[in-house]
């Protein structure tokens, strides 16, 4: 019999957690956008309010439900309202951001209960148009911590791309699981 699985996407606003769901997602994007208010922030027009809304089937024939989370603190009620239901999060990371590896911090305590089992993929939007912090300063940030957990770059809007991601984080939970189920 299918399952179902929900997959939350994190990350400051406009780090790319609507286009990677849009990317992936083989029904119409359920969005809830509004007009962005903080443009100090982030200059883009709009922002996610409320959630994101995509799915996918996996070639078993499950079904996973992907949820894009708010970027911004204001919102951040949905973040506890929908992470109970999920297996785990890709937290992307807007490598143009002021300052992208606070970012990664504040969205791994944030979301402690991910971090600690292992089950978040670290995807670094906008590489293209800054090279710093790279992908090894990320590495090196989540060595500190004593995390272990995959860094990629990527193009949310390349589907492929953000695939790749979604298949990174499966592969890691399964991964755990199996180590876990191996140790009990």
């Amino acid at each position: 019999m299918a399952r179902e699985h929900v997959i939350l996407f994190a990350g400051p606003m406009g780090a790319g957690k609507t286009t990677a769901i849009a990317s992936l997602s083989e029904i119409p994007v359920v969005r809830t956008e509004a007009h962005n208010t903080d443009t100090g922030r982030n200059a883009k027009a709009t922002t996610t309010v409320a959630l994101d809304y995509g799915e996918i089937t996996l070639a078993d024939g499950d079904k996973v439900r992907l949820y894009g989370l708010p970027g911004q603190e204001r919102f951040d009620f949905m973040w506890r309202i929908l992470e109970p239901r999920a297996i785990g999060m890709v937290l992307l990371i807007d490598n143009v951001g002021a300052d992208p590896l606070a970012d990664l911090d504040h969205y791994l305590d944030a979301f402690a209960r991910f971090r600690d089992r292992g089950a978040v993929v670290i995807g670094v939007t906008r590489t293209d148009l800054a090279r710093q912090p790279s992908i090894d300063d990320y590495y090196a940030r989540l060595r500190s911590r004593a995390l272990f957990l995959p860094v990629l770059e990527v193009d949310t809007r390349d589907p492929a791309q953000a695939g790749v991601l979604l298949s990174a984080l499966i592969v890691s939970i399964e991964a755990r699981s199996d180590a876990a189920g191996a140790s009990a």
